[in-house]
């Protein structure tokens, strides 16, 4: 199984790995503000994910981990 971390305090919710996702588990976090003001992004269900790592090659600020 994969294991995706992403660096909240360094995400700016941009939404590009939301969109990259091929089983659509990211998604922003509405209910978390990092200490930059932004709704970061974060995975809703680790046990769907494939480790395809789409979503850490589309973040421009290197934020996401994938580890397979």
């Amino acid at each position: 199984m994969a294991k995706v971390t992403f660096n909240e305090e360094r995400c700016k919710g941009c939404g590009l790995c939301v969109g990259a996702c091929p089983k659509k588990i990211v998604a922003l976090l509405t209910d978390k503000i990092n200490a930059k003001g932004y709704h970061p992004a974060g995975v809703t269900d680790m046990d769907a994910c494939i480790g395809c790592a789409f979503c850490a090659t589309m973040c421009p600020d290197c934020v996401i981990r994938v580890e397979k």
